[in-house]
């Protein structure tokens, strides 16, 4: 029951008191990352969803568009503004989805929306994490975050499909404001944010 239906309904009611409650952190971030990012403060991309579906993410932008001289984006360091380094440490950059989650594309809890060009990648196994909602957060974030490997996060995400349930995701909910709070997993051990996914031998 928690699945098909409360889950959702518990959902809708949190994030849109939750954007309410945080609306002037909202503006007030939104207001310092146009001024950073030369009037771009967010950032909006493809991302898949439950059963595949494709629906348009949105965060705080973090980074800028600055290229090297051949014209190619620089390394997401070089690219990370200060202002969005503590948009990002701090967690803040996920409001809004809660956008997303109002209207439906996201859970609160659930494993995280990846890039649409993974899609292909995925191996059987892989591609069950997609059974359910993305979420803002879940058990692979409270787990090691950018911090583990990719095959580490994706084993994560479908344990959570299969063992998903209220008393799982108010874990996951606690585990995440004292991850938030302590700022930890944010960078993986060689990037500024996660190296690209480039797939995996195994097909189970």
């Amino acid at each position: 029951m928690y699945k098909s239906g409360i889950k959702r309904l518990v959902d809708l009611l949190v994030s849109l008191v939750g954007f309410i409650v945080l609306s002037p952190v909202f503006v007030v971030v939104t207001i310092l990352l146009f001024i950073a990012n030369q009037g771009k403060p967010f950032f909006f991309q493809k991302r898949p969803g439950k059963g595949g579906h494709i629906f348009s993410i949105i965060k705080f932008k973090t980074m800028n568009d600055k290229k090297d001289a051949s014209g190619n984006l620089l390394p997401d360091a070089q690219r990370l503004t200060k202002v969005g380094s503590f948009v990002r440490k701090t967690s803040l950059d996920e409001i809004p989805q809660l956008l997303n989650v109002i209207v439906g594309d996201m859970s609160l809890i659930g494993p995280r929306p990846l890039l649409v060009e993974y899609l292909p990648l995925y191996n059987a196994t892989q591609k069950r994490r997609h059974e359910v909602r993305p979420g803002i957060t879940g058990w692979a974030q409270v787990n090691g975050r950018n911090a583990i490997s990719w095959e580490q996060k994706f084993a994560l995400d479908v344990w959570y499909v299969d063992h998903m349930s209220a008393g799982l995701d108010i874990k996951i909910i606690g585990k995440t404001i004292g991850k938030v709070l302590q700022s930890e997993g944010i960078n993986s051990a060689t990037a500024a944010t996660m190296e690209k996914f480039k797939g995996t031998d195994s097909l189970s």
